[in-house]
C-alpha cells in the first residue's frame, strides 16, 4: 500500500475528515458516518464509521443509487442519540475536511447543534483551483485522475462513509502536494466562503 504523502502544511494542524450517509428522507437522517482524526501521517487503521439506525426508513432509491444501505443492515444499530456525543466530542475543535463539504456541514449542523467548527474545508473547491479543467469533480473521477490509494478501503466499496472519508482524505493531501500549497493558501482555496476572512478594504483617501 502506497500512501500519499503527509503535505507540510498541515503539520501541527488538527483536521477531522468526515462523510455522511443519508436516508434519502427530507429532512435527510444520517445512516452512517465515518471519521478520520488528522494528526500527522495516517493510516485506515485510524478510520472510525458508525452505523446508525434512523426514525425514518431508508428509501429504496438510496439504497440502490448511492450506498446500497439497506434497512435491514440498520435494524441492530444504534439511534442517533446514542452516538452523538462521541461523534461530537472527536469532531470537536477540529478544521472539518470533505468533499462537498456543504453537504456535511448542513447535515451534521442539525445533528449536532452545538458544534460549532474552527473551519470547513472542501476538497471540491479546492480540486476546482488546483486540477482547474475537469469534465468532472465527482470523487470517483477525482480518486481516477490522482491515482489515489483507495485499494485499502476497497472492502467497503464507493459511497460508503470509510471509503468516501479515506479518498477524501488521499485527495486532499494530492492536492496539495500538486498546488503546492501552504496552509494561509490551502485555507484560501479549499475554505467554505462564511469561514474565511473578510478582505482587506482597498486602499483610498483615508
Amino acid at each position: 500500500m502506497t500512501l500519499t504523502p503527509f503535505p507540510n502544511a498541515l503539520h501541527e494542524r488538527q483536521l477531522a475528515v468526515v462523510d455522511v450517509e443519508g436516508n434519502g428522507q427530507n429532512p435527510p437522517e444520517i445512516i452512517e458516518i465515518a471519521v478520520l482524526l488528522i494528526d500527522g501521517p495516517t493510516t485506515p487503521d485510524a478510520l472510525r464509521a458508525w452505523l446508525i439506525q434512523p426514525q425514518q426508513p431508508v428509501t429504496s432509491i438510496v439504497t440502490r443509487k448511492v450506498h446500497g444501505i439497506t434497512n435491514a443492515d440498520l435494524a441492530d444499530c444504534p439511534p442517533w442519540h446514542d452516538v452523538a456525543e462521541e461523534i461530537e466530542e472527536a469532531l470537536c475543535g477540529r478544521a472539518l475536511v470533505a468533499h462537498n463539504a456543504t453537504v456535511e456541514r448542513k447535515v451534521l449542523a442539525a445533528h449536532l447543534p452545538d458544534w460549532n467548527p474552527p473551519l470547513i474545508l472542501d476538497t471540491l473547491r479546492l480540486a476546482k483551483t488546483v486540477w482547474a479543467g475537469l469534465d468532472s469533480y465527482a470523487l470517483d473521477k477525482l480518486i481516477e485522475r490522482g491515482n489515489l490509494d483507495t485499494d485499502s478501503v476497497a472492502g467497503q466499496g464507493y459511497h460508503r462513509a470509510g471509503y468516501d472519508t479515506w479518498a477524501a482524505w488521499q485527495l486532499l493531501c494530492a492536492l496539495i502536494t500538486d498546488g503546492d500549497l501552504e496552509w494561509p493558501e490551502l485555507v484560501t482555496a479549499a475554505g467554505l466562503p462564511e469561514f474565511l476572512p473578510a478582505p482587506e478594504p482597498e486602499g483610498g483617501l483615508w
